[in-house]
């Protein structure tokens, strides 16, 4: 492997302090509950409101300033919201119950498809109000039957307000419950409810660093989906590949927040060089490139490698969150049977990362920093549970009650001997 640019090492010097302040945050939230929450809002976003809850006035209000504004965006987020819909309901079929299973006579299992009762939907404010983010996370969970979704989002720096569009997409997306709030406070009100935020069984979406310290901490009293740090992308391009489509492409992954990643990996040198020029050239025009190009210089690589499956076991160790394919038609089947971990494959030119960021269907809630390699991003499972039953009739359970009873003694638990002995 050659690298024709090398990211920089990441400092990791405030980490503690970072886990200190959460801890703290949510220590007081616990506590003070309102109060707190109340402050933080106000120290952390400008926010003096003191009802967290968007009202139904609020709500319309959005609405009409959308409209106003931006005559074609009601429109767009119903048709991106359909086709993801269609495709968390696709997924959903293949969710199916089984009873009356027997793995011996007389013992009868299965397992039933529950939804969760509630959720918080957590949408990012920060530099872009990320409304498509309510989408990806609400559409889901209602798909999936969630009886209760609450979402948040940052208020508008300085202000009272969420972005608009971001209220429009939450409430075409089907949140029950909307509240200007975000930060680690958020996620802590959430977790263990506050008088005016009752608490919810799930917390999804990512969010800046605060945000996804605070998931970790409050891990157990809530569920989460999983720790989103920066984005990535990672493209696979070999000789024949458009430099100016793969530069444009690591640069709408770049602009998202100097920590983000844009990486190529290339089976031509030339190409690689290309794809280095290319990006550069693109900066100079480019109205985001304070945001961009920094993350390009720290966190951006170009790595050459003599063949495609030293490629592919880069990949896979690499785990990256968006994965992109640009090779010959020839070689595309295999090498994309090949590729195990990634959040998302987008497989050929035409299939670019930000179509899926918004409207194709599949979602953009998606692992990183090497988590793809356990888990998937957000989709219809992420807010429904497998449990399982089982019923066993008197002849099964004369037949396993002596086979237990020895299971259980053999580790030294009597007591669990005695309850399987005790029916006969």
């Amino acid at each position: 492997m050659k690298k024709l640019k090398e990211a920089k090492p990441r400092d990791l010097t405030n980490e503690k302090n970072l886990q200190q302040d959460v801890f703290e945050i949510i220590e007081k939230i616990k506590i003070e509950g309102d109060a707190a929450v109340l402050s933080y809002n106000e120290k952390f976003d400008g926010s003096k409101r003191k009802d967290l809850r968007i009202s139904e006035k609020e709500i319309e209000e959005a609405y009409a300033l959308t409209e106003k504004d931006d005559p074609y965006f009601i429109s767009d987020i119903k048709k991106a919201a359909a086709n993801i819909k269609a495709f968390a309901q696709k997924q959903k079929e293949t969710f199916t119950g089984t009873d009356e299973f027997s793995p011996m006579e007389g013992i009868k299992l299965g397992h039933r498809i529950i939804p969760l009762s509630s959720c918080c939907c957590y949408v990012p404010g920060g530099n872009y109000p990320l409304y498509s983010t309510a989408l990806m996370l609400c559409i889901p969970a209602k798909t999936a039957g969630v009886e209760r979704i609450a979402a948040c989002s940052p208020p508008i720096k300085g202000s009272d307000k969420i972005a608009p569009k971001t209220i429009v997409a939450l409430d075409t997306a089907g949140a029950d419950e909307i509240y200007a709030l975000g930060g680690a406070q958020a996620v802590a009100a959430f977790s263990y409810g506050t008088g005016q935020i009752k608490p919810v069984d799930l917390i999804a979406g990512p969010g800046n660093k605060y945000v996804t310290e605070a998931k970790r901490q409050c891990y157990g009293q809530v569920g989460i989906d999983f720790l989103a740090g920066p984005s990535e992308v990672l493209i696979i391009a070999d000789e024949k590949a458009e430099a100016e489509i793969i530069a444009a492409d690591i640069l709408a992954q770049s602009e998202h927040d100097i920590m983000a990643r844009g990486i190529a990996l290339v089976t031509d040198e030339r190409k690689g060089k290309e794809i280095i020029e290319a990006v550069e050239r693109q900066l100079k025009a480019l109205e985001t490139a304070d945001i961009a190009e920094k993350a390009w210089k720290d966190n951006g690589e170009v790595l050459v490698f003599d063949e495609l499956d030293e490629v592919i076991e880069y990949a896979n160790d690499h785990a990256p969150e968006h994965l992109e394919v640009f090779v010959a038609d020839r070689d595309e089947r295999d090498l994309c049977e090949k590729l195990k971990n990634y959040g998302s494959l987008f497989v050929g030119r035409n299939a670019a990362e930000v179509f899926g960021d918004y409207a194709t269907g599949t979602n953009h809630t998606l692992p990183t920093g090497r988590a793809a390699r356990y888990t998937g991003g957000v989709w219809i499972g992420t807010f429904l549970k497998v449990c399982t039953h089982q019923r066993l009739t008197p002849e099964g359970m004369n037949d396993i009650s002596d086979l237990v009873s020895r299971l259980a003694e053999g580790e030294g638990l009597l007591a669990h001997a005695k309850a399987a002995r005790i029916r006969k």
